[in-house]
């Protein structure tokens, strides 16, 4: 057996202070690694944090990421440090994922995508997870594979960061469905069937993008889905079922610890689908609900009138 206890601990560079970012911190911690942890009003700067850094950690919401990515290439960065986005959405503006914000700051640097069925109350909590680190480099992949495995954290390695991140920000959409459906009482069957096309949606807006179809069938596709379409710890489940209940999103957003990263990404999503033309009805009544345009009854009646077909193309 592999000893996962850190002979030759590394610099860890962790950006942002909220629950997943200090889940990661303490995972890396606990094998030995020395980290420090950054946020907007901690004590320390960027620059002191992220000097002789082996590993920066990225763990802020998709909104600040560019800003910080900015901040940190007017800093001296180590040429061999790795960088990790562990944030799942998409950037309005460009409809660039996070880690296509950090490998266009810093070209010459190895990104690493972190992705998969993480709720960060289970890790803080010591529940036994996996996780996937997927990246364009093998040896980046594997060196961060090497610094959070342990007894309770299993990491897999991934050649596939496009898709192992897109199942992580494609998934909180149809998290928002499922908290509806169970705030609806609508019972297992339609649970089952709404993730199932969830997944299919999924695939194909990730094969659109390039990513491949296999890696939605893993722990950052299907595993991450599963997690958080079943789990009341997920914010995005949260916004459907309190929705469901009555609430309004302004109210519900107002209280929520964190961010709904679903909310944003099904907003994205919407304009990309008009644009070329992808068929992603899940996600369009998730968007109609988001705007107002209908009520969550309304939302399932559009879904299970929609026209008959096939399950899959012949």
């Amino acid at each position: 057996m592999i000893n996962l206890k850190s002979t030759n601990p590394k610099l860890i560079a962790v950006l942002g202070a909220g629950a997943w970012g200090n889940s990661l911190a303490s995972i890396a911690e606990a094998n030995g690694h020395r980290v420090s942890i950054w946020s907007r009003n901690g004590s320390y700067t960027l620059a002191e944090v992220v000097e002789n850094a082996d590993m920066i950690v990225s763990a802020i919401s998709t909104k600040g990421v560019r800003e910080v990515a900015t901040q940190l290439h007017c800093l001296a960065i180590p040429p061999k440090a790795v960088f990790v986005t562990a944030t799942k959405g998409l950037e309005p503006e460009t409809i660039s994922t996070p880690s296509q914000i950090w490998q266009e700051s810093f070209p010459s640097h190895a990104i690493v995508v972190l992705s998969g069925p993480n709720l960060s109350k289970e890790i803080q909590l010591e529940l036994p997870a996996a996780t996937v680190v997927a990246s364009k480099s093998k040896d980046a992949a594997e060196f961060v594979q090497l610094v959070f495995s342990s007894s309770r954290f299993r990491v897999y390695t991934n050649s596939d960061p496009l898709g192992v991140e897109l199942g992580g920000t494609l998934k909180n959409v149809i998290a928002i469905a499922s908290g509806v459906c169970d705030g609806l009482q609508l019972g297992t069957n339609a649970k089952a069937a709404l993730v199932t096309r969830g997944l299919t949606e999924m695939v194909r807006i990730g094969n659109f993008w390039g990513a491949k179809t296999e890696t939605f069938y893993g722990l950052s596709g299907l595993g991450d889905l599963l997690a958080t379409c079943n789990s009341p710890l997920s914010r995005n489940y949260q916004v459907g079922y309190q929705m469901a209940c009555g609430k309004t999103l302004t109210e519900i957003l107002a209280h929520l610890e964190g961010t709904a990263e679903g909310v944003n990404t099904c907003q994205v999503l919407m304009q990309q689908a008009k644009q070329r033309n992808i068929s992603i009805p899940i996600t369009e009544q998730v968007y109609r609900l988001l705007q107002g345009e209908v009520t969550p009854r309304q939302a399932l009646d559009e879904l299970m009138l929609r026209d008959i077909k096939p399950e899959y193309s012949y």
